[in-house]
């Protein structure tokens, strides 16, 4: 699968989960699945949790979120 298939699991609407990245358009989060991992649950237990969840799905949650923090910049504010 492609990188850019990977990232049309991922949708952000308004009306779904107060516009929070969700998968799919389900009322599943990203916030949920890297909680969940954090947490101790192993990818098959998301799986046997939320049957409309795909493995692809885990991996496109971790993938969003190494975005985000590749992004992330730190300036000092030490010469104001």
């Amino acid at each position: 699968m492609q990188r850019k298939d990977l990232f049309d699991r991922i949708t952000i609407n308004p009306d779904v989960m107060v516009g929070k990245p969700t998968i799919r358009g389900m009322r599943i989060t990203v916030e949920q699945i890297l909680k969940a991992l954090a947490g101790g649950l192993t990818a098959m237990e998301l799986l046997d949790d939320y049957p409309d969840l795909e493995e692809e799905d885990i991996r496109v949650a971790l993938l969003y979120a190494s975005e985000l923090v590749g992004e992330e910049r730190v300036f000092s504010l030490s010469g104001i």
